[in-house]
């Protein structure tokens, strides 16, 4: 007879003989009837419902992508995302599909229009006898007309990781059902989505009409090639917002059974399955971070460089001119990078608080005295898998997303706007110096004029 810690081993690695998955149909067996299930209702399970690869089943109980489904449909409109749905319970994305050569036709059009405003722009900064610091954050709107431009390379590419991801959900609460007995239900997260949906377009919106109105040299027509651009960065805020949300409540519910995964007829194997369901949400965490590698990637350069140029631009304005409408469009500007900066950061600090330390928590509070060896065994195996695989948003590698991010960025900001400000004083100071010498060799020629 195999042990469990055995036949958990021959499960992960997909290696069964017979005699083996026997055993492994036994024990989901009796995790079931450990969670309430009736012998009627286990039997439906295992010979209909619980096929592995059972479409009804899986689009059954994903109800992530029910309650995040506008937002699908408009990255899908908009071109940003073209994955779909391409049978019940399964996401992909083809290079080829009805739903990408949409996206190629969209980003065409827009791509035309985008070029003539980047044009129009390029332009206005390089028109002659402008200070440097007009220069400088004439930057502003160019930085964030990139994005676009860089569309294909930063989410296209990383399609199939994103499929990947959105059907790790799926197969998730199906697992999740299966060893809790409960389905994953996201409580008012279908109207949070839509409502982020709305909201994304009309911030995006009247950012610049705000522009257009504090910005002189801002006409109406510019603004139409940038209302998509901070749209899709709104609508990107809004999709970690609400990943992270989702993992937050999960894991807080699946420490919330820990207590009747303790009190079953065996705890040891329900918290082996508990266990198991712990470090497929912390791969879905990582997952989320490699899919959208390259848009939060260059997501967070553009914070950093538009919040840099705007608040300098700000400083400058405020120095020679005084307060005015425009240092007011910067500093709206500056304000906005910033706060998208805030929200994931700190949603990625929550998720990741909510599975790590606060799980531990749970677990740490166990009574170990008064549980057997194999339950105080999952106990720090559980403990040790957690500490193995920190639950930490992470972009591909390239950075990890958390609050010391928002301190970093800071840090950085501060650094590259006391450079630009040496850089304008040095400036200001050969200007003076230069003016200085022309006046002197102006009044040395007057003097010999008079001598003369």
């Amino acid at each position: 007879m195999f042990r469990q810690e055995e036949t958990e081993d021959i499960s992960r690695f997909g290696a069964r003989n017979p005699h083996q998955r026997l055993i492994a149909d036994n024990l989901r067996v009796q995790r079931f009837s450990d969670a309430g299930l009736s012998e009627e209702a286990i039997n439906s399970i295992n010979h209909r419902d619980l096929a592995e690869d059972d479409p009804n089943l899986l689009d059954k109980f994903d109800e992530f992508y029910k309650t995040t489904k506008s937002l699908l449909v408009l990255f899908q409109i908009m071109g940003v995302m073209p994955i779909e749905r391409s049978g019940k319970g399964k996401t992909t994305f083809r290079w080829f599909s009805k739903t990408t050569i949409y996206a190629y036709f969209i980003y065409c059009v827009e791509t035309a229009f985008v070029s003539v405003v980047f044009r129009e722009r390029l332009l206005l900064i390089l028109k002659p006898g402008k200070r440097f610091d007009e220069y400088i954050y004439g930057i502003i709107f160019l930085s964030i007309l990139i994005p676009h431009f860089l569309l294909p390379i930063g989410a296209w590419t990383n399609g199939n990781e994103v499929a990947i991801f959105k059907n790790m959900w799926t197969k998730f609460q199906l697992k999740y059902y299966r060893i809790t007995g409960t389905a994953i239900i996201f409580k008012n997260l279908s109207l949070i989505t839509w409502s982020l949906c709305i909201f994304s377009w009309v911030l995006g919106i009247l950012i610049m009409l705000a522009q257009f109105y504090l910005q002189p040299d801002m006409l109406l027509w510019h603004t139409f090639g940038y209302y998509h651009i901070l749209a899709m960065l709104n609508c990107l805020c809004s999709l970690w917002f609400i990943n992270c949300t989702a993992k937050g409540r999960v894991a807080k519910d699946l420490a919330k059974n820990l207590h009747s995964a303790l009190e079953s007829s065996d705890p040891a194997s329900r918290l082996a399955e508990y266990r198991d369901l712990w470090v497929d949400l912390s791969h879905m965490m990582q997952q989320l971070g490699k899919a959208y590698s390259g848009m939060y990637g260059m997501y967070c350069i553009l914070i950093l460089l538009t919040t840099i140029v705007a608040s300098y631009g700000c400083l400058t304005e405020i120095l020679d001119h005084g307060l005015s409408f425009k240092e007011g469009g910067l500093f709206l500007i500056s304000f906005y990078c910033m706060s998208l900066l805030y929200v994931i950061c700190n949603e990625a600090h929550h998720a990741s608080y909510k599975m790590g330390p606060e799980f531990q928590q749970r677990l740490l509070s166990v009574n170990l005295m008064a549980v057997d060896s194999r339950t105080r065994q999952e106990v720090h195996m559980f403990l040790t898998a957690i500490d193995k695989n920190p639950p930490i948003m992470n972009l591909n590698g390239y950075t990890n997303i958390n609050r010391k991010l928002i301190s970093s960025t800071v840090t950085s900001m501060v650094t590259y706007l006391v450079m630009l400000m040496q850089f304008r004083a040095t400036l200001m100071r050969n200007a003076a110096i230069s003016a200085f010498r022309a006046s002197r060799a102006l009044a040395m020629l007057n003097e010999t004029s008079t001598i003369e």
